[in-house]
C-alpha cells in the first residue's frame, strides 16, 4: 500500500455510475435535503425543494410555451444569481442542452457563440440583440412562481444525449463547443462529490441518485447536508457549473452566492455564515489574504480550501494555512474537455498530500505522462494524457480538432506534468507556455514559484519574448508586494536571486512591473495577452540583462 491508498478504504478507485439524466441528481437532493437552503443571495433563499419545483416549472414552460424539444440548445447568459441554477436544471429537465454564455462577452461574442451552438433560446437578465429568442428571468418567473411538482416526461439516452455544450476559453484560437453527455456530467459530479466527502453513489426512488457518506467524521468532519460554501467561481465556467452547482447540490451544501469577487464581502460571509469550504483560483486567494481586513477576520470555520484553474504557488499555500489553520488545502486539475476535472488532492484529514501538486486521479480516471502507450517513469516530465467517463464526446462540428485531442479514447491535455513516487500529479506547465531558449526547454512555472517566494513579489508571470538569436527570452511580469517600489535595483535583485537557483539558460532576461496581471474569469493568467503587450503598452522593463552578461 502506498501513502495515497489508505483513504481509498472509503473512496474506492472505482464507483458505480447510474445511467440517469442530470436531473436525477437534483431529484435526489430535493428528496434528501428538502427545506434546507441550497442557495442564498443578498437575503433571498432557495431551498432544495424550491429549486426542484422551480426547475420543473421552467422545464414545462420551455416545452409548452417556448416549443423547446429534447436536444434543442438553450443558452444561459447570467452572472451568479438565484436564477442560474433554476435555469440550468430547468433546461436539462426539459431534455434540452445547456450552453453557458459568459456575461463578460461583448454582444458580438454572445451572438457568435449562440449561432455556433444553434441555440433556440437564451435566458438572461437582458436581451443582447443576438437574434436568438430571449427569455427574461422575470418573464418566465424562474424565481419560484408558477412552479411544478414534476418535470416533463422526456425519453433520452444519458450515454448519448447532450447535457452541456460548453465553450472553451479560446486562449489559443476561436472557442470550440465541447459536447458533454448526461453520462459525462453525472460521472464527474459524482467523482468529485464522492472523492471530496468520503461517499458513494446510492440509487433512490423513481430513479433519483444520492450519496451515502461512508467516511468517518474524524476524517470528514463536515457531513453531507451540513456544509456551507461561498459560490464565487463563475457558474458559466466548468468549475462553477460542476463544482459550484452540481457537487454542492448532491452534497446538500448551502451556497452563499457571490456574483463577483469582492474580498470584503467574501471575508464577511465566511465569518458570518461560518463557511466550511472556500473554492477559487490562486489570484482570488492572493487578493483575499492581501486585503487589510483579512488579519482581523475569524476564518477558523473553513475545513477545506480547494484551488483550481492554475497552479498554486507554495508561498501562497503557506499563507492560507496560517490564516485558515483548520483547513486542508487541496488542488484540483482539469479542463472543459474533461467536463470539469481529472484529479484532486485527498480531502481525508489523515491522507497524504503534497503542496504544489494537484493530487491523484478521481475515481475511474487514468493519467499517463508522455504517451498512453509508453508512459514516462515516475519523476519524468511529459505531456499529460487522461481517460475516464467524464471525457467529452468531442468538439461540436470540429472533426479534425476532435481527432487531434481524442486519440483512441485518451484525452490529450496539452499540459506538461510529472507523477511522483507518491502518485501525486504535478503540473509543470502548459505545453504552449513552455519557452525554447537556445534549444533548451524553460518552464515558466519554476521561475514563477521562485519569484513569488521573494518578499518583494506578490504575483508573477513569466512569458517568452521572441528573439531571433536565441528563440525566446524568459521575461518576468510581476506585481509588487505592498510597500515595494519599482526600479532597476529591484529588478536586478530579483534576477540575481534567481540566478543562484537556476541553470544559466533559465535566467531572466528582463523584469516588468505592473499593477495587476490580466486573468480570465476562471482565474487563469492570460499569458497570450501579456506576450502581446511586451511590445506595446506594457512599456519598458524596469531591468534588462546586458547582452553577454551571463553564460546562458
Amino acid at each position: 500500500m502506498t501513502v495515497t491508498d489508505g483513504w481509498r478504504t472509503w473512496v474506492p478507485e472505482h464507483l458505480s455510475y447510474p445511467e440517469v439524466p442530470v436531473g436525477a441528481l437534483l431529484d435526489g437532493a430535493a428528496r434528501r435535503y428538502g427545506d434546507r437552503v441550497a442557495f442564498r443571495h443578498h437575503g433571498r433563499e432557495l431551498s432544495y425543494t424550491g429549486l426542484w419545483r422551480a426547475a420543473c416549472g421552467l422545464a414545462h414552460h420551455l416545452q409548452q410555451q417556448r416549443g423547446v424539444r429534447p436536444g434543442d440548445v438553450v443558452g444561459v447568459h447570467l452572472p451568479n444569481v438565484l436564477s442560474f441554477p433554476i435555469a440550468y436544471y430547468g433546461i436539462l429537465l426539459a431534455g434540452a442542452t445547456f450552453t453557458p454564455v459568459s456575461p463578460q462577452l461583448p454582444a458580438d461574442g454572445v451572438a457568435a457563440q449562440l449561432a455556433d451552438a444553434g441555440a433556440v433560446a437564451v435566458i438572461g437578465l437582458q436581451d443582447t440583440g443576438s437574434g436568438v429568442p430571449f427569455l427574461p428571468t422575470d418573464g418566465v418567473r424562474v424565481d419560484g412562481a408558477g412552479d411544478a411538482e414534476h418535470p416533463p416526461v422526456v425519453d433520452i439516452d444519458p450515454v448519448v444525449a447532450r447535457a452541456h455544450l460548453a465553450y472553451t476559453g479560446g486562449t489559443t484560437g476561436s472557442p470550440k463547443g465541447v459536447v458533454l453527455t448526461h453520462a459525462n456530467v453525472v460521472s464527474n459530479v459524482l467523482q468529485y462529490a464522492c472523492h471530496g466527502s468520503g461517499a458513494r453513489p446510492v440509487p433512490g426512488v423513481a430513479g433519483d441518485v444520492g450519496l451515502e457518506q461512508v467516511g468517518p467524521p474524524e476524517e470528514w468532519p463536515i457531513r453531507l447536508g451540513e456544509g456551507v460554501g461561498i459560490a464565487v467561481a463563475p457558474w458559466f465556467h466548468a468549475m462553477g457549473t460542476i463544482g459550484g452547482i452540481g457537487v454542492a447540490v448532491v452534497s446538500g451544501a448551502t451556497s452563499i452566492v457571490h456574483e463577483r469577487f469582492d474580498p470584503v464581502r467574501l471575508l464577511t460571509d465566511v465569518e458570518t455564515h461560518r463557511a466550511t469550504t472556500v473554492t477559487g483560483a490562486p489570484p482570488l486567494f492572493h487578493a483575499l489574504l492581501s486585503h487589510p481586513e483579512a488579519a482581523g477576520r475569524d476564518l477558523t470555520s473553513v475545513r477545506t480550501v480547494t484551488s483550481g484553474a492554475a497552479p498554486m504557488p507554495l508561498a501562497l499555500a503557506h499563507r492560507i494555512s496560517a490564516r485558515m489553520p483548520e483547513a486542508v488545502i487541496v488542488e484540483g486539475y482539469g479542463m472543459t474537455e474533461a467536463t470539469m476535472g481529472l484529479t484532486l488532492g485527498a480531502t481525508a484529514r489523515s491522507a497524504h498530500r503534497r503542496v504544489g501538486t494537484v493530487g491523484v486521479p478521481v475515481p475511474d480516471t487514468e493519467i499517463r505522462i508522455g504517451s498512453p502507450d509508453a508512459p514516462a517513469a515516475p519523476g519524468e516530465a511529459g505531456e499529460v494524457w487522461a481517460r475516464g467517463p467524464q471525457v467529452m464526446a468531442g468538439y461540436l462540428d470540429r472533426p479534425e480538432a476532435t481527432a487531434e485531442t481524442l486519440v483512441d479514447g485518451w484525452l490529450r491535455t496539452g499540459d506538461i506534468g510529472v507523477v511522483g513516487e507518491d502518485g501525486q500529479l504535478e503540473i509543470v506547465d502548459r505545453a504552449k507556455d513552455m519557452l525554447l531558449y537556445k534549444g533548451y526547454n524553460v518552464y515558466p512555472r519554476e521561475l514563477e514559484e521562485l519569484l513569488v517566494a521573494r518578499p518583494e513579489v506578490a504575483q508573477a508571470a513569466v512569458v517568452g519574448r521572441p528573439d531571433p538569436a536565441v528563440g525566446e527570452e524568459p521575461v518576468a511580469v510581476v506585481v509588487l508586494a505592498p510597500g515595494q517600489e519599482a526600479g532597476s535595483g529591484l529588478g536586478a535583485t530579483l534576477a540575481a536571486a534567481l540566478d543562484e537557483q537556476v541553470a544559466p539558460y533559465k535566467r531572466l532576461r528582463a523584469v516588468h512591473v505592473v499593477d495587476v496581471l490580466p486573468v480570465s474569469a476562471a482565474g487563469k493568467v492570460l499569458k497570450r495577452e501579456l506576450r502581446d503587450r511586451l511590445g506595446g503598452d506594457l512599456g519598458a522593463p524596469v531591468w534588462r540583462r546586458e547582452q553577454g552578461g551571463n553564460a546562458g
